[in-house]
């Protein structure tokens, strides 16, 4: 019951940029695939090319990428194509980028199983680059693309530049499809670093200090001299300060300002608030000073929250308070809303991924009001194992308000980081806790549907049964989660009614009192759904778990109780 979404974006370039037509039936092969979702479709009618952004499940995009170069081998004819960018096939680059929740190596072996299928199935021959790249050389787009769509029929007759995957000799079908170049590649961020100056020359300086490849040395004057060689007669750089970073300056009109403008190609070794921060550096060196930042397209949601992060760990702040708190530490430290409000609703890929219908109908997002009413109504869902989860949810939030509390005391601030530590598994603890609440409900809204198929014929009574007693075993598991995670809250409130700001003894007494409910409460839940079980193996099994959950619930809170109010009196 991991909640940690597996998200992978897909960013393929079709050589078609004028007929819409053609792009629409390419795009619909795209949302025919459960879920993924279509982000942005940007055709260029002088590079006859568009681009295509979507993301979703690993499973989904691979599926959706399949299709969408399926129908583009379909629809285009590569011996009509004629357009200002390079090109080899109707699908001409297709990368997988991890988001969240999945590696880049894990994204490479995805690529390369794509590129075989669409080998085999669509029967066009596939290129592997970037991190799926079987030769050191192809990792380069380049190399791969070498000569074009016109290249071809040599390189097909030649085994060492021949396609990994489906090589065969220049047929029809290839003249009509060309080549495809899969591949997985780092999530690249696109961002201008606004400046108070309208030089675009010492904009250039700044960018010259700080991206990787840096700037040529000279002979003499820095700036004017001429630049030196190496034997081979290689222009010799002196290397900026980012890895994994491009950036050139530029002048703005419609800002009337100078920009760094910065490509982050490798955000694991640069994330953006490092780059933010050295550019602020290299500015200040220069007499200036960079007065905000542009984010251009989207960017992963952890690239707002490790900065957010980074900047309340550098105010010596504690770190375990909501996520949306964070997003807006990391928003106003490097001034996204600088140039125009900064909505990360719509910037940020996992929001957008979001489903709202869904969303609106979470228990979680209703008004503690609205989620007393709906509890009270005549429905039996949400019923104790959801206000179990909820329960534990509460007792994680006063600890973590107790170390945060903690953290920011006057006369404590050496203890910071340990309280924000506190603070940060009880965030954690908290938001696992939540997404039991409207899990619960989940359970036993799949009981009620197993209930409802069909029982017609003797094939009918077995199908339901099995999906009955397979609901009913998610419906035991769910709250004995509830009950291990809940009982994780004891340790942050022994914690700070031991350790934590005294002022806030009784809430950390609250807490422990609370997730001993959300334990006992979840428990009789496991007992009740497990009383359905016919495997009495199984269900015993799970009884017995829960009962030592009680058992260690009740001491763990007479204890933390006990102190309390020892401490109290």
């Amino acid at each position: 019951m991991n909640n940690d979404k597996r998200i992978v974006e897909c960013v393929p370039n079709f050589s078609e940029g004028r007929d819409m037509n053609i792009i629409r039936q390419i795009t619909d092969a795209v949302e025919s695939v459960e879920g993924v979702k279509l982000l942005n479709v940007d055709p260029g009618e002088a590079t006859n090319r568009t681009v295509v952004t979507f993301v979703g499940t690993p499973e989904g995009v691979c599926e959706a990428a399949f299709r969408a170069v399926g129908k583009a081998g379909e629809l285009i004819d590569m011996r009509r194509h004629h357009g200002a960018h390079p090109r080899m096939g109707a699908t001409d680059v297709l990368p997988l980028i991890p988001v969240s929740g999945i590696t880049l190596e894990e994204c490479a072996a995805l690529a390369r199983q794509l590129a075989e299928r669409i080998a085999t199935e669509h029967r066009i021959p596939c290129y592997c680059y970037e991190a799926s790249a079987y030769r050191p050389e192809r990792k380069n787009l380049a190399v791969c693309r070498a000569g074009e769509y016109e290249a071809l029929p040599e390189k097909l007759a030649d085994p060492d530049r021949a396609p990994d995957c489906g090589a065969r000799p220049y047929d029809e079908g290839v003249a009509r499809t060309g080549c495809t170049v899969v591949g997985a590649r780092d999530f690249l961020i696109a961002v201008n670093y606004n400046l108070n100056t309208t030089s675009t020359r010492r904009a250039n300086a700044i960018a010259f200090d700080v991206r990787e490849k840096g700037r040529p040395k000279r002979e003499g004057n820095p700036i004017t001299g001429k630049p030196m060689k190496d034997a081979d007669g290689r222009t010799i750089m002196i290397p900026g300060t980012l890895k994994g970073t491009k950036a050139i300056g530029w002048y703005i009109d419609e800002y009337g300002i100078a920009q760094v403008s910065m490509n982050i190609t490798d955000i694991n070794t640069t994330p953006l608030h490092v780059a933010f921060d050295e550019v602020c550096r290299c500015a200040q060196n220069r007499g200036l000073r960079v007065t905000g930042t542009e984010i251009v397209g989207l960017i992963p949601k952890r690239t707002l929250i490790d900065a957010g992060r980074y900047f309340l760990e550098k105010q010596h702040r504690s770190t375990g308070i909501p996520e949306q708190d964070i997003i807006n530490i990391a928003i106003h430290s490097m001034g996204l809303s600088d140039l125009r409000p900064f909505n990360p609703r719509e910037k940020v890929i996992e929001f957008l991924m979001e489903d709202d219908e869904k969303k609106a109908g979470q228990l979680v997002n209703l008004t503690v009001k609205g989620f007393a009413e709906e509890t009270s109504r005549e429905s039996p869902a949400p019923g104790g194992g959801t206000i179990a989860a909820y329960m534990g949810a509460l007792g994680a939030a006063l600890g973590t308000m107790v170390a945060n509390l903690s953290s920011h005391k006057a006369g404590w601030d050496d203890r910071w980081h340990e309280f924000s530590q506190y603070a940060d598994r009880g965030q954690t603890l908290m938001t696992r806790l939540l997404a039991l609440v409207d899990e619960d409900t989940e359970a036993f809204n799949r009981i009620m549907a197993a209930f409802a198929l069909p029982k017609a014929t003797e094939a009918d009574k077995a199908a339901r049964s099995e999906a009955i007693q397979a609901a009913t075993l998610y419906a035991t598991e769910v709250p004995l989660q509830t009950m291990k995670t809940a009982y994780e809250v004891f340790a942050l409130c022994r914690a700070m009614a031991d350790e934590g700001n005294p002022n806030s003894l009784s809430d950390a007494g609250v807490g422990a009192l609370a997730a001993r409910a959300a334990v006992l409460g979840a428990g009789m839940n496991v007992k009740i759904n497990a009383a359905s079980l016919k495997d009495r193996d199984t269900a015993d099994r799970l009884v017995a778990e829960a009962d030592a959950l009680i058992a260690q619930a009740n001491q763990a809170e007479k204890d933390i109780t006990e102190k309390v109010f020892a401490k109290l009196a």
